[in-house]
């Protein structure tokens, strides 16, 4: 490998698959540090229902962007996209690779391409919006945005409705559908990309999610939730796992039911997952038991290829 070529491996895949453990390995293997790419793991007070690596892990390898944010601080993708290629800067100085680690597509997509550029939103538009949702509910959202942009409509969490606001924004702006905006041109980096994901069969997600959850709860995930509940309406805080759980407290949810929600609503969440990862034709796809080691011979044979 040539010493001035830099080389960024992200690691991705459905949440509770693995992608840690594989982070670590692979760090410890290139000697350098790892960039935490989960957007709800910036945030300190969310340490439980974020499943932020242990505090060996964290030890083990050099760790950045892990609940390094208050949830009342806001951080928007473009923020970490400044931040994380800053970061990538100074790592490269002393090492040739950095290990990406994440669940959150449209974070990765703005390190590895650079952000969409969408229009400016008048205000009143925004306001309008919001008092619809305040109004009607998430539905009325949804419906809005099923006619303005179906395309969207199907990728998007329709259930988040920062997400389906901020479309239907663009969308009411530009007179043209968000999906129109979206990957228009590639930002040119100075690393290569290589991609890694980590899969399994669907029933093996399923329970590892599941698994993930009680294991959550054990370890004290509905008091974490319970004590951000006053904050309930934090962008940070609509989240999988805690909006179920602010249910329970309003007494809208039975506590079994708000768990097995959690749990649903996370198997959903992970399958957008892989939907959103799969688009990138490049990515090596690992069954989530193949050793590192494996993983490590394929990144090693795609360095030795020159860069087209």
């Amino acid at each position: 490998m040539s010493k001035t070529e830099k080389y960024l491996i992200t690691i991705v895949g459905p949440t509770a698959i693995g992608k840690t453990a594989l982070g670590i390995q692979l760090a410890q293997h290139f000697d350098t540090e790892i960039i935490s790419c989960d957007s709800r793991q910036f945030y300190k007070e969310m340490a439980i229902g974020t499943a932020v690596p242990s505090v060996e892990e964290l030890k083990t390898v050099k760790h950045h962007f892990i609940q390094h944010k208050s949830i009342f601080a806001p951080y928007s993708v473009g923020d970490f996209e400044r931040d994380a290629i800053s970061k990538l800067e100074a790592i490269f100085k002393d090492h040739n690779v950095a290990i990406m680690v994440g669940g959150s597509g449209l974070f990765v997509n703005a390190v590895l391409n650079g952000l969409d550029e969408f229009p400016d939103v008048p205000e009143e538009i925004r306001k309008d919006l919001n008092l619809l949702y305040e109004q009607n509910g998430i539905t009325a959202l949804q419906e809005k945005l099923k006619v303005l942009d179906p395309v969207h409509y199907k990728k998007v969490d329709i259930n988040n409705p920062q997400r389906v606001t901020r479309a239907l924004e663009v969308c009411i702006a530009s007179g043209q559908p968000y999906s129109d905006f979206l990957n228009k041109k590639k930002t040119e980096r100075p690393f290569r990309s290589v991609m890694v994901g980590l899969t399994a069969d669907r029933e093996i997600i399923y329970r590892r999610i599941n698994q993930r959850v009680d294991i959550m709860v054990e370890n004290g995930l509905i008091e974490e939730a319970r004590k951000l509940f006053p904050h309930k309406t934090l962008n940070a805080l609509q989240t999988v796992g805690y909006r179920e759980l602010f249910s329970f407290f309003d007494d809208t949810f039975t506590k079994e039911f708000a768990l097995s929600e959690i749990k649903k609503n996370t198997r959903r969440f992970a399958k957008r997952q892989l939907t959103w990862f799969k688009r990138n034709e490049e990515t090596l796809w690992f069954d989530y038991k193949t050793p590192a080691k494996e993983i490590i011979q394929h990144i090693e044979a795609i360095q030795k290829k020159p860069a087209l």
